[in-house]
């Protein structure tokens, strides 16, 4: 992969997490105070994102692996994108925010899975090219939450005279962006002959199912769906929390863990080698428990300190536990299963078992709604806390230690 090509793949991918971060975390500020939504229509709003993964695999496996260039799609995609989003701008009534977002997160999943591919075909050995082109994706994202914070979009006035509806006009912007410059992206042809058939198992990886016969493959199955309940808490309600417990520019302070993010990236080999699969997944279960106890016991105050400690655990959480499942997904597919085995985890994962957890988030948090229209957080927190801990402590009897290897 020449340098030309390396900076294409690049500023795609920093697009598109720039897209998805201009708005996503500063969505459950949003809607309370712009919209005025409950905690069940935040719920509706994220669940979006695990009906988009659900659905986005029978897109690609029907449309984008067989008849049209993945690069020219991908740019389709976006600059549709880019007019729902400017609708989600212009909308201020949830009823119909609601189709809006739905539509447009069906079609956004389905670029993530178009990145990859257009990256991947342009590598030689994607095992060390592609993460070294991935960064720029979590640099993309940290960009976007330092300027909604620069712009003031997530402070309390911008809350209350609703200028936060901007962040939806920077996406539509950004994605009018890539959608433009994916027709100078390389070429990518599909990877299906159109006479083909294609069956339902292919697109939702269900071949892949046999790999459950694997009793420690099917509690590693059976946890991160269980995992994703608890986890779907911090991505529906962070950015509200740190809002209604005065922390300022909530989108900028939390960008603290994209940057972890890349800190614990880079550490996950060396852990994964040195304490193994079991060990890895164990420490990102505990990491998920411990962040959301600082959430609970932590405040604007002079605990502030354990919020942003909370924040900065997410390298661990997010690393620790989606890479190394995919490492571990691929190692036990081998050769036949790989694609099948880890759209089977998404689904289970981004799809079912956050679909489960923004639903749960949602009616815990109507539950301790106080007056003000505030929240008693420390209970809330207190809830997926003790969920992680029982799935931790199931993991850790059920799943046998077993040597995986792994080539970083």
């Amino acid at each position: 992969m020449n340098s030309k090509v390396r900076a294409q793949l690049s500023v795609m991918m920093f697009l598109e997490f720039f897209i998805w971060g201009s708005w996503f975390v500063t969505m459950g500020i949003y809607l309370p105070n712009t919209l005025g939504s409950s905690g069940s229509e935040i719920s509706l709003a994220y669940s979006t994102q695990s009906w988009g993964a659900i659905l986005a695999p029978f897109f690609i496996g029907l449309i984008a692996d067989r008849y049209f260039n993945a690069e020219r799609i991908l740019g389709v995609l976006h600059l549709l994108g880019a007019v729902l989003m400017y609708l989600l701008y212009t909308t201020s009534d949830f009823a119909v925010f609601y189709p809006f977002l739905l539509a447009y997160m069906i079609m956004y999943m389905s670029t993530l899975a178009l990145v990859n591919s257009v990256s991947f075909n342009q590598m030689k050995d994607p095992a060390k090219e592609f993460s070294f082109v991935r960064v720029f994706g979590t640099i993309g994202w940290i960009a976007a939450g330092l300027l909604i914070s620069f712009f003031g979009w997530d402070s309390q006035t911008g809350m209350s005279d609703g200028i936060l509806r901007n962040t939806f006009l920077m996406a539509a912007i950004s994605s009018s962006i890539l959608g433009v410059f994916s027709f100078t992206l390389p070429k990518t042809p599909p990877r299906v002959y159109r006479s083909k058939k294609v069956t339902l198992s292919e697109i939702l990886g269900l071949e892949a199912l046999g790999l459950l016969k694997d009793r420690n493959f099917l509690i590693f199955f059976l946890a991160s769906v269980l995992i994703c309940i608890p986890l779907a808490f911090y991505f529906q309600h962070a950015g509200q929390f740190l809002g209604e417990v005065g922390v300022t520019n909530p989108a900028g302070k939390m960008t603290i863990g994209q940057i972890s993010e890349i800190l614990f990236m880079l550490l996950l080999p060396f852990f994964f080698k040195k304490f193994g699969f079991k060990n890895t997944i164990l420490v990102a279960m505990l990491a998920w428990g411990l962040r959301y106890l600082l959430f609970a016991y932590g405040n604007a105050g002079e605990l502030t300190f354990l919020l942003l400690g909370g924040i900065a655990l997410h390298g661990i959480c997010y690393d620790f536990f989606f890479v190394s499942g995919q490492i571990y997904t691929d190692t036990k597919a081998g050769s036949t299963y790989k694609s099948a085995a880890q759209g089977l985890i998404t689904l289970a994962t981004y799809g079912i078992g956050m679909l489960i957890g923004f639903w749960i988030a949602g009616k815990i948090t109507d539950t301790y709604l106080v007056a003000g229209g505030t929240h008693n957080w420390e209970a809330i927190w207190l809830y997926p806390a003790g969920f992680a801990a029982v799935v931790l402590l199931l993991f850790a009897l059920l799943f046998k230690n077993e040597k995986i290897a792994y080539e970083s």
